[in-house]
């Protein structure tokens, strides 16, 4: 149930349709909850009343904050200020918003997780182990393309999201990404490897809900520390592709055109309308 309520409380950050989707978000809740669990009328009833309180909370202190922060990086930006250690700046301060929400809610999912019945456990794993396989099968289609296939597709990648936030790039530009896109490490392994680690404990956990008295702190503190079921390798490799992200947005920026930049700061500036319509509703 957490992984559905995040996604749906974080749509708001997808873009145009934001307003809409933080509306809808009890709809979009359950429409991709149900792939995963379908609750009985009376844990329906105290899914609705949780989730009316999180939106609440979230519309209330939490948009606040993802504006405060929109407005410094546009300010950034406008000042030609983005060093690699004010993009990490940023980057760590977006994490924060993330964590705020998994430790608001964590408490009252794992609350709600003891009213689960054995086929509804059994039903949510194997959910979950089956977008496990999907993954692994996607990946094994990919480890069929050459290495050189797979350079030019993050090389794509990486290409396609900047002209989304600035436009068309400069030849100057095109260069600084194919400079950094070979010495992204891929981590597709390692995530389902992560996935797979944090499942079976949580799969664990559940065995004993019925008979253990700390159950609900035990599968709080398997959501609040994901962490420690990343390997070390997974671990190194985050940190040095966000680094190594940090420092190419760095040094794009200081390559911005005034049309790109007056597109970066536009689309940020609507973000943050978006967002102030939010709040004002």
């Amino acid at each position: 149930m957490k992984k559905s309520v995040i996604f749906a409380l974080l749509v708001l950050l997808g873009g145009c349709s934001s307003k809409l989707a933080y509306n809808n978000l009890d709809w979009l809740i359950y429409w991709y909850m149900d792939d995963y669990i379908e609750l009985t009328d009376k844990q329906e009833n105290v899914f609705d009343h949780h989730l009316e309180s999180w939106i609440d909370w979230h519309r209330d202190t939490e948009l606040t904050r993802y504006i405060a922060q929109l407005k410094s990086l546009k300010s950034d930006i406008a000042n030609d200020q983005l060093t690699q250690q004010v993009i990490n700046k940023h980057l760590e301060q977006a994490t924060s918003h993330w964590i705020r929400v998994r430790e608001k809610l964590s408490p009252e999912i794992a609350s709600m997780a003891t009213t689960l019945t054995d086929e509804q456990v059994v039903r949510f794993f194997a959910a979950l182990e089956k977008d496990n396989k999907e993954e692994e099968e996607e990946y094994l289609e990919d480890s069929d393309k050459s290495a050189q296939e797979k350079a030019e597709e993050r090389l794509e990648d990486i290409t396609e999201d900047m002209e989304d936030r600035i436009g068309s790039l400069t030849d100057q530009q095109e260069k600084i990404i194919a400079r950094y896109a070979p010495r992204f490490a891929s981590t597709y392994q390692d995530w389902i490897a992560y996935q797979r680690a944090i499942q079976d404990a949580a799969r664990k956990v559940f065995i004993t809900r019925d008979t253990n008295p700390d159950f609900t702190q035990d599968l709080m503190r398997i959501m609040n520390n994901p962490d420690v079921y990343r390997s070390e390798s997974y671990m190194q490799k985050r940190e040095q592709n966000r680094q190594l992200y940090a420092s190419m947005a760095a040094e794009l920026s200081q390559t911005l055109t005034s049309d790109q930049k007056r597109k970066l700061l536009n689309k940020i500036q609507d973000i943050i309308d978006d967002l102030n319509d939010l709040v004002d509703d």
